[in-house]
């Protein structure tokens, strides 16, 4: 069943001076959809809610709302209403005041506002709270009620600038799930921005990370987990280890990643429109935190080797840092080097020239400075592990949880 598009975006661009904030922003977002634009700080998050507002005018491209190319509307006629991150809240007015003030602008009566008001209160679980003015409330209550006055109006669509940014991480943790219940139960468009990749993963139908005034990736925090395309959104959203190296290709069995500091298998399986990928040509691989295995070296272990450069604890996981090692020379391609029947000596590159110089050897050197004292996380559950700092270690995975992704 598909959703109702209620916001459509085409081709927003906007410069600030010298500076392009957007570079061609595309969004179509649906009728009771809760999305989350989630970036890092100056990416231009906030600089499309504005847009969508009408805070601000784009240089070029066009805002759709409900059908309606809504460019020369004021921000009032636009049917979308915001919550910023410090609330906005009168402080001369208490809570019933608030809550009412639009609807007082619009000169309704006020037996109706009193009625409004009173299920909006019950709406965010403050009744009883009229006559409070926001220096007698918490932070937590003061995101409610400012998010009580933006939907007394019943907007087509709620924009919401990092509003628990002010919180503490318990009380922000028991907001993000008041809030997807208010989304839910008044089933209308929340657009939310926030740095917080777990807000995101929380509370979102899909989520659209932002980099640098264009979108990554677009999909539901499930894909955006599981399936990252870039390496930025590999390691911005969950935490994870990005790797540049070789792909090795033999038929009938698992690829092998080779990477100056060693080798270890990954899946592959070609998309739609996919090129595939081609024994020697350069590829990226992300891991994350916990499915990354650090192991003592030795006993026969397969891997990427590695020297322990930390451990630490907290909430429940352990978390072991360590620096990739890169010799100038790998190890020969063997069955217990690679954990199944020996690779052909002689690999096709790219270009068609062989990998290594047919000796067995495989030459260190990739692009760049690509595997260049990496260092690598890897989180589980526990308070200790089988390795200390300065240990010499194996660091791998199962074959199934490493990703290609299209670049670092």
């Amino acid at each position: 069943m598909s959703v109702q598009e209620l916001l459509r975006l085409e081709g927003i661009r906007k410069r600030f001076g010298s500076v392009e904030v957007l570079r061609g922003i595309d969004l179509s977002v649906g009728r009771g959809e809760f999305i989350t634009l989630l970036g890092s700080s100056g990416c231009g998050k906030t600089t499309i809610l504005r847009i969508i507002a009408g805070l601000e005018t784009a240089d070029s491209g066009r805002v759709f709302i409900d059908g309606q190319d809504v460019g020369a509307l004021e921000p009032n006629k636009r049917g979308v209403n915001m919550v910023f991150q410090n609330y906005a809240l009168f402080p001369h007015m208490n809570v019933e005041q608030n809550i009412g003030y639009s609807l007082k602008l619009r000169g309704l009566p006020r037996a109706e506002i009193k009625k409004a008001v009173t299920g909006a209160l019950v709406l965010v679980r403050l009744s009883g709270f009229e006559r409070r003015r926001p220096d007698e409330l918490s932070g937590g209550q003061r995101q409610r009620v400012a998010v009580a006055r933006a939907v007394i109006n019943r907007p087509k669509a709620l924009l919401l600038d990092e509003p628990l940014g002010a919180l503490d991480l318990q009380l922000r943790r028991q907001m993000q799930i008041e809030l997807k219940r208010l989304q839910k139960q008044l089933g209308i468009t929340f657009i939310y921005i926030t740095h917080d990749q777990e807000e995101a993963l929380t509370m979102s139908d899909r989520i659209a990370v932002i980099r640098n005034g264009v979108f990554e990736q677009i999909g539901s925090a499930a894909d955006i987990y599981k399936r990252p395309k870039t390496g930025f959104v590999a390691k911005f959203v969950g935490g994870a280890n990005v790797l540049t190296g070789r792909a090795l290709v033999n038929e009938g069995r698992h690829p092998v990643f080779e990477h100056p500091a060693g080798r270890a298998e990954f899946e592959y399986s070609p998309g739609e429109g996919d090129e595939g990928i081609r024994s020697g040509g350069e590829i990226h691989l992300a891991v994350r935190e916990e499915h990354l295995i650090i192991s003592p070296a030795g006993n026969g272990a397969k891997g990427l080797a590695a020297l322990v450069t930390g451990k630490s604890f907290a909430g429940g996981l352990l978390r072991v840092t360590a620096r990739l090692k890169t010799p100038s020379v790998l190890s020969p391609i063997t069955e217990e080097a690679a954990g199944s029947p020996a690779l052909s000596p002689v690999q096709q590159r790219a270009d068609g020239g062989p990998v290594n110089g047919g000796d067995g050897f495989s030459n260190a050197g990739l692009s760049g400075d690509a595997g260049e004292g990496e260092e690598v996380s890897s989180s589980s559950q526990g308070i200790d592990a089988p390795v200390e700092i300065g240990d010499e270690v194996l660091v791998n995975w199962h074959a199934s949880n490493a990703i290609i992704v299209d670049r670092q």
